[in-house]
């Protein structure tokens, strides 16, 4: 997720933050370089242009915090212009004070729109409310059934309606079938279209008037760039929006999409996908993505996700076995099953700061095939042995790389990596970490 600007902005602040004093000639050429990586990251010109701008007045209009160093300071205001850039402050979903509440989900086709309305539902449902999915694109061949089935697939709340009713009919018979049954929301699927026409629009505005919508979402494919924003901006200019759902954002490494709708539109983005499972959906965060783009980590968003997957017990349970030095190869094992469940380690490792002791660590590449294989060898040692790693001889090895399908090269590898993270693990949970963090010199 936007990498390659992520990349060029640290490396244009990273000599920045250690100046003792910063001139204006120094300051023109920075900003200079972060117009052109805003550029290269597809975002439009007279957005890059005020951006720079903005940092340039108050870099040098501003007083420099005690705590800070001129360096720093330069980097706090990219920082909190960025945040600005991205939205300011999170847009959460709104819901009518009379239910069921309306949300007009709407897009070209191919943005991943359909997938986007289950991903929403299943949100929803996970967040205290019962939502009902419905269909209205009687046009794309099974788009109906797609929905449905992910639905089912899920266990989401879905109206079909049988007949070769029109748009408008489908939607008012699911309004009214959302409110008898007792749902709270209503996600209304709409038609696509390969481009923006006016057959689209003033469907779209039929539905609209019908049934008053709280809400009318965007879904934008990011990987479209400048063209995704060009249609945020003409959808919002006939219907009006209330803001986007940006999809495919874990493959985009440029980001101009995410860094330019706000400003096109004023309408925010609400929520990323982030991969292609019924679960890949996140609220969005202006700040906490312009703390990861930034190298400043996202160490908020990693907590949230380890709270929903690691069991409690379990984790103290391992913390002791840490201070016991009991941390056996089956603990290791349990432990990166855990990881696994955080999502891609690769997702995982580009939220922890690029900055101090973690440098680099959030740049890292990871084949998760490693991770198949290292639990496959853990998973041929006896009980004993992975109890007690000092006995494995050669003979064990050669045993445990028959039974596992891996070379003996790979065993002495994991059994390496093992000894290290268990150092590792052990320094944290007597407090490194907290300490570590402390040091850190967040600007803001």
């Amino acid at each position: 997720m936007l990498d390659n600007l992520s990349n060029r902005l640290q490396k244009i602040l990273r000599d920045l933050r250690g100046q003792g004093r910063v001139s204006e000639r120094h300051l023109e050429e920075t900003t200079r370089e972060i117009r052109n990586a805003l550029l290269d990251a597809d975002v439009h010109f007279k957005i890059a242009r005020d951006f720079v701008q903005r940092v340039k007045e108050r870099a040098l209009g501003q007083e420099v915090m005690e705590s800070l160093t001129p360096g720093q300071q330069v980097v706090k205001v990219v920082r909190d212009e960025l945040i600005e850039l991205l939205g300011g402050i999170q847009a959460e979903l709104q819901f009518s004070k009379q239910p069921p509440t309306v949300y007009l989900m709407v897009g070209l086709q191919g943005s991943g729109k359909t997938t986007t309305t289950a991903k929403l539902g299943f949100w929803l449902s996970h967040n205290n409310h019962t939502p009902l999915q419905l269909s209205v694109d009687v046009y794309r061949p099974a788009a109906i059934e797609q929905l449905r089935v992910l639905c089912d697939d899920n266990k989401l709340g879905y109206f079909d309606i049988p007949g070769n009713l029109d748009p408008i009919a489908r939607a008012e018979q699911g309004l009214r079938h959302a409110r008898n049954a007792g749902y709270d929301v209503v996600l209304l699927d709409t038609a696509g279209r390969l481009h923006i026409d006016d057959e689209m629009m003033v469907e779209l505005e039929r539905i609209k008037k019908i049934t008053q919508p709280t809400e009318i979402l965007l879904v934008a494919d990011a990987m479209t760039g400048q063209d995704a924003v060009k249609s945020a901006k003409e959808f919002h200019d006939r219907i009006g929006l209330t803001g986007v759902l940006l999809t495919k954002m874990d493959g985009d490494a440029r980001g101009g999409a995410a860094l330019s709708i706000k400003s096109v539109t004023g309408q925010p983005i609400k929520f990323v996908g982030t991969g292609e499972k019924v679960d890949a959906l996140e609220p969005f965060y202006p700040d906490r993505l312009a703390g990861r783009i930034l190298g400043m980590g996202d160490v908020l968003s990693l907590i949230e996700k380890a709270e929903k997957v690691v069991d409690h017990q379990e984790a103290a349970e391992m913390a002791e076995k840490l201070q016991k030095e009991e941390f056996s190869l089956e603990d290791f094992r349990d432990q990166l099953r855990q990881v696994r469940k955080l999502g891609s380690l690769e997702q995982i490792l580009g939220m922890l700061p690029n900055i101090g002791p973690m440098r680099g660590l959030n740049q890292m590449k990871v084949d998760e095939r490693e991770l198949v294989h290292i639990e496959a060898i853990i998973n041929s040692m006896t009980a004993k042995e992975r109890q007690y790693h000092h006995i494995l001889n050669g003979s064990r090895k050669k045993r445990i790389a028959r039974g596992s399908g891996r070379p003996v090269q790979e065993i002495n590898q994991l059994l390496k990596q093992y000894v290290e993270a268990r150092k590792m693990m052990k320094s944290l949970s007597r407090g490194v970490l907290p300490r570590m963090f402390k040091g850190m010199r967040f600007p803001g």
